[in-house]
């Protein structure tokens, strides 16, 4: 039982630690925008998408690896979290010709993507 126990702490210092950069991440983020709030997106085994964006309207998203680790990230930042990533948030997102070239690109005329 000890060995369990043992490998459990383990395990919890190494998300607490993960949550620890993530919240500086998202810190850095927020200085840098002017503010920040965000929307933490399961993405399936790949863990938890969180998604920022910035008062600026500039965004960002960072990954942990579970969702219970974004959420203690978020709230070691102090980051306002939305239930979902509506309308409303989506409105203050500012793309730019990158996003547009990668997202779009083929279909407006941008340039194409690299062959696989």
């Amino acid at each position: 039982m000890a060995e369990t126990a043992s490998t459990a702490d383990t395990t919890d210092k190494a998300q607490r630690r993960t949550a620890e950069k993530l919240a500086r991440q998202i810190g850095a983020f927020g200085k840098e925008h002017g503010g920040v709030e965000g929307h933490l997106a399961h993405i399936g085994q790949a863990g938890t998408r969180i998604v920022l964006v910035g008062t600026d309207g500039g965004w960002g998203d960072l990954v942990a690896p579970t969702y219970a680790v974004a959420e203690l990230a978020a709230e070691k930042a102090g980051l306002t979290l939305h239930e979902e990533f509506d309308g409303d948030v989506a409105a203050r997102v500012r793309t730019g010709p990158y996003e547009w070239t990668r997202m779009a690109g083929i279909q407006v005329g941008g340039p194409a993507n690299p062959a696989a």
